[in-house]
């Protein structure tokens, strides 16, 4: 890794307070865009806008998708507007670069009555790890996690009494939410009565690591992917085969929000949303599923 790049890392960290994934991801993208160049053999000074067309070019024509080059030309320009300002290059050639459209893919929710469900069904559990799930559908429905939140959470970040929960979001952002006294029964109940056991299966655990809130079955911390097996795990224990996914239950957090009249700026707020424009997408979502409930309801909608 040259010392531009490194730089660049550094003031993503420290100056932008990005997250460790976010970080990570804009390495892989430079990275991959320097290979390119060494392949081509161009400096890192002398990319023009022919040379970035080229390279995306080669992207898509490779099976990258519109979407992960829309990613990636992101972090090309992050760097290089960081580039000309710290006078390692002249002019910024990603200045005037378009970013590629791409269709935009509405969020999959589910029904409040398949929400019901799912919550009675795995109550019916008589397993250890039952009180555990219960608690994280109840974590991700109700406060409208995004499944990284959820892992990073820690137990003094639960406030039962007052119904709270204190969430750090990407950039570190904190925001606190409220959640129901259904969410709160079921993280007490987890929290007093498998908690405990968890972190017993695990003898040698860091200090920090002690502090999570949730756990997997062997003690440890929580993970993305981890959260993702459980998921799975709980469609088969409870037979509600829904497809079920962290950003699922967040986006049928926010739809069931916005369809009983909760305003946009509030939602956004407990999403964690740095722009209204993201928000917003739960607006389509509630106009799809108008448009549904009438051509399926209505007597005379199929009617010619």
């Amino acid at each position: 890794m040259n010392k531009p790049t490194k730089e660049f890392l550094n003031y993503l960290q420290f100056g932008k307070n990005c997250t460790e994934d976010t970080i990570d991801s804009y390495r892989r993208d430079i990275e991959k865009f320097f290979k390119f160049l060494f392949k081509e053999d161009i400096d890192m000074d002398k990319v023009d806008q022919i040379v970035i067309r080229n390279f995306f070019t080669e992207e898509i024509t490779n099976g990258v998708s519109k979407r992960s080059c829309k990613r990636r030309l992101t972090a090309l320009r992050q760097f290089y507007k960081f580039l000309a300002r710290e006078g390692y290059i002249k002019d910024d050639p990603f200045l005037f670069i378009d970013s590629p459209k791409i269709e935009r893919k509405y969020p999959r929710v589910l029904y409040k009555e398949q929400i019901e469900e799912l919550l009675k069904e795995n109550r019916q559990r008589e397993d250890e790890l039952a009180l555990r799930d219960q608690a994280i559908i109840s974590l991700l429905y109700f406060c409208g996690l995004r499944a990284s939140e959820l892992c990073k959470l820690e137990i003094q970040d639960v406030y039962l009494k007052q119904r709270i929960l204190k969430v750090y979001g990407k950039g570190r952002k904190e925001r606190m939410i409220p959640f129901s006294e259904e969410c709160r029964k079921d993280v007490e109940a987890y929290i007093k009565m498998c908690r405990p056991n968890l972190l017993g299966r695990s003898p040698i655990i860091k200090m920090e690591d002690g502090k999570k809130l949730i756990f997997n079955n062997k003690g440890r911390p929580l993970t993305v992917r981890g959260l993702e097996y459980i998921l799975d795990s709980i469609e088969l224990k409870t037979g509600t085969f829904v497809n079920l996914h962290p950003h699922i239950l967040r986006h049928s957090f926010a739809t069931h929000l916005l369809e009983n009249g909760a305003d946009l700026r509030i939602i956004q707020e407990l999403l964690g949303h740095e722009s209204i424009n993201t928000t917003q997408i739960y607006t389509h979502v509630t106009e799809e599923a108008m448009q549904e409930a009438y051509s399926s309801c209505h007597p005379r909608a199929h009617k010619k």
